[in-house]
């Protein structure tokens, strides 16, 4: 078996799904198996909140990652499930949903989480700010490393 590491390495998919009315769209429910880590977090999103709406995006591709990366992801599920479900309690049930994936290859999971009626008035995915590249947007480093070592 490989690694869990291992498992992050896939090919990356910079197609991203349009944003469409709730009443035309099902979730896409078998995905590209040459990355695993999105069909798991698809399968267990879908499994745990049967979802009127559901998108994974790998965002990996915007990141200092190699390429092929599955560590860095956006998800927006639109879930009835969620209703009378304050934000951050819907944050918690969809880290937990995906715990192993957390504590494995998935280094950042960015999340929205909708009711219906939600989704209705504003069906529209946030986007993510570009990334900084890590310690590379920290032009401080250089001086943090040098200290680091004395």
């Amino acid at each position: 078996m490989l690694p869990s590491v291992l498992l992050c390495a896939r090919p990356v998919s910079t197609s991203l799904a349009l944003t469409r009315p709730l009443a035309h769209f099902r979730p896409h429910m078998d995905p590209d198996p040459s990355r695993p880590v999105e069909r798991t977090i698809r399968t267990k999103l879908t499994n745990s909140f049967k979802p009127d709406h559901l998108e994974v995006h790998n965002e990996s591709h915007m990141h200092a990652v190699p390429p092929g990366s599955e560590s860095h992801f956006r998800v927006l599920v639109v879930s009835s499930q969620f209703e009378g479900v304050s934000l951050i309690q819907r944050h918690r049930l969809v880290n937990e949903a995906l715990k192993e994936e957390l504590s494995n290859c998935v280094h950042a999971l960015a999340i929205q989480a909708k009711t219906p009626e939600q989704w209705g008035s504003n069906p529209s995915l946030a986007k993510s700010p570009p990334c900084l590249g890590g310690s590379r947007g920290d032009h401080t480093m250089e001086e943090k490393l040098k200290v680091g070592r004395e």
